[in-house]
């Protein structure tokens, strides 16, 4: 009898789970298991918080993180594609033949240099290949070697990749599909220089396409005629070398040039000759590239000595001798206060009834600079060979514009003993700064309570509502109870948004509100850190109780669980219903069984009593 009660014990549950497994499968998805992909969370080294993305018969970049967990530096890190076509075998791994996704072409395989990594470090590396053609859709995956000093191999690890198939609509435009391309003087204003002033300045130079360009050479293209080169050669050599230049990498180009005496006034395109190679042992390539400046000397129709011609003697010339803004830096849709210092630079002449009217530059046919107090001229009655005026004007910047420098043109109408109504205008440049602002989506943390030892995956986007870059942006998590993290997102365009996606772990258990702060930075266009945007998360981490608490749970009392998300039930709905299926099951028969055990222990108490 009770092999018989056993025995429609299991039946029973044998039954339960047989439902509970046949709803599952009816509410799940079906998967597509394919033959190139590789359980790659098993990675010590190469860590992939996505999945690169590429087109067939495109360029791609495959980009991961190094981490070292080693306790010891690398030194001398090197990284790239396994030079090993063969596949893999992990436990993990489906059987199948093993599709190698990228075109082999000379200088794939060159190890790409990385530097130091430190203990408890990690480093953003990219590497780029172009897609196979005749790929079909579908997940593949290649294998990353990295190695150390001394050509020692430190891990090779593979890394998953999607490749879709291309359209005519979505292929991109020829230029971006350039092994090596370069950009100057990008997020850069004009330089500008007066003379016989020096000139320093700085250019930054980009490489725009997928791969390295090794032993790279710019060399500023020099002219003897001042109407192509307006600078000085004192130099023998204005040649920058650099030993490689990554994808997307930014490297600067540092001059400091003396203005001529004979140049005039005006732009002025410097051309550069960059000679590049691709890979170590390739062939040297060239590009030309120019880069304009902006000279303030003579006007064209002064002669050489500077001495006013014939025709302008009889007339005074009155420029910009000086200017200054209170403050020194000009917020857009702020106040400021611009004070000009006008000298009448005739060496005999005198200037009367003298009109300032000021001019600004419009984008969007609406002016940058407009006057606090509605007019825009300023009228002196007289001013004597070189003598010096100061004009104190109150303006207002435009709001929502570009970080730039805007033009204030000065219109001048003045008498002169023999020249009556005059009318000259001279240009300054005025710097505009904006304010960097980002704001945070909503943040994700599932799960949001854990215990101590375990991790959770926190995930939300970061927007750049400002209007200038946001550089190198970090996210630090910062609490108690976890471990201290720290998170790379890169450059942040404005109107454009970084994700962020890391993993937390628990270490110690909460003992306040549960409150994680969240530490944003970035850096300005001069590399400085700015102060850090801070905001809070909830996270909860309790102790790890193991299986000792499960036997304090009455089977079927659900009542104290914690309701989550509706949104996170309604994803989850299925799942959950089958495991409460199963869970019930499981104390159903718990139950019986105790039951029969009960029973025959005091059937045979009685058959002892009787006995007795």
């Amino acid at each position: 009898m009770k092999r018989s009660m056993m025995a429609r014990g299991r039946a029973f549950f044998l039954a339960v789970v047989t439902a509970v497994t046949a709803i599952i499968m009816a509410g799940a998805a079906p998967v597509t298991v394919l033959a190139e992909l590789v359980n790659n969370g098993d990675n010590h080294v190469v860590i992939t918080p996505n999945v690169p993305r590429g087109r067939t018969g495109k360029r791609m970049s495959v980009t991961f993180n190094l981490e070292n967990n080693d306790g010891e530096t690398w030194e001398d890190v090197e990284v790239g594609f396994s030079e090993d076509l063969s596949y893999i075998a992990r436990p993990d791994a489906v059987d199948g033949e093993y599709v190698f996704p990228f075109e082999v072409t000379s200088g794939l395989f060159d190890m790409k240099y990385v530097g130091t990594i430190r203990s408890g470090a990690k480093k953003s590396v990219s590497l780029s290949a172009k897609v196979r053609a005749d790929l079909p859709e579908g997940y593949y995956h290649v294998n990353v070697e990295v190695s150390s000093k001394d050509n020692r191999v430190v891990a090779i690890e593979p890394v998953n990749i999607w490749v879709s198939k291309s359209t005519g609509a979505d292929d991109e435009d020829k230029e971006k599909d350039r092994d090596v391309g370069f950009v100057l003087g990008e997020n850069q204003g004009t330089p500008y220089g007066v003379y016989p002033n020096v000139v320093d300045f700085t250019i930054n130079m980009r490489n725009s396409g997928y791969s390295e360009a090794v032993d790279v050479n710019v060399a500023m293209v020099l002219s003897k005629d001042s109407a192509e080169f307006p600078f000085d050669i004192n130099e023998g050599n204005y040649d920058r070398n650099f030993e490689r230049v990554g994808p997307d990498e930014v490297v600067q180009l540092p001059y400091s040039m003396a203005i001529r005496s004979d140049v005039y006034s005006g732009y002025y395109p410097i051309k550069f000759e960059i000679n590049y190679r691709e890979t170590a042992t390739g062939e040297l390539l060239k590009e030309e590239e120019t880069f304009w400046v902006r000279i303030k000397n003579k006007e064209k129709d002064e002669d050489s000595s500077g001495e006013f011609n014939e025709n302008d003697r009889t007339k005074a010339r009155i420029v910009v001798d000086s200017f200054e803004t209170v403050p020194k830096t000009i917020i857009a849709g702020e106040p400021f206060k611009l004070i000009l210092r006008m000298k009448n630079a005739s060496s005999s002449i005198a200037a009367s009834n003298i009109l300032f009217s000021l001019e600004s530059e419009k984008v969007d046919n609406s002016a940058i600079f407009t006057t606090a107090s509605g007019s825009s001229s300023v009228v002196v009655n007289s001013l004597g060979a070189g003598e010096v005026t100061e004009l104190s004007i109150d303006l207002l910047s435009r709001a929502g514009i570009d970080q730039r420098s805007y033009s204030l043109t000065i219109k001048e109408t003045y008498d002169s003993p023999e020249f009556k109504n005059a009318s000259e205008s001279v240009t300054i440049d005025i710097p505009i700064k904006q304010i960097a602002r980002l704001n945070t989506g909503t943040m994700e943390v599932m799960p949001d309570n854990i215990t101590v030892g375990s991790e959770t995956n926190i995930m939300f986007p970061i927007n750049n509502t400002g209007k200038v870059i946001l550089y190198n942006v970090m996210v630090k998590f910062e609490a108690d109870s976890i471990q201290t993290t720290d998170t790379y997102v890169g450059n942040i365009k404005p109107g454009e948004t970084g994700n962020v996606d890391v993993m937390v772990t628990g270490a110690a258990p909460t003992l306040d509100e549960g409150k994680v702060k969240v530490l944003i930075t970035y850096e300005d266009e001069n590399g400085e850190v700015q102060e850090a945007e801070e905001k809070e998360l909830s996270l909860f981490v309790t102790e790890d109780m193991g299986e000792d608490m499960s036997m304090d749970i009455e089977v079927g009392d659900f009542t104290d669980v914690p309701m989550e998300d509706t949104s996170l039930l309604a994803k989850y709905k299925i799942p959950i219903i089958a495991v409460a299926a199963v869970a019930a099951a499981l104390g159903i028969f718990g139950v019986m069984t105790i039951r029969k055990k009960r029973k025959a222990r005091q059937e045979e108490d009685e058959i002892d009593n009787e006995i007795s």
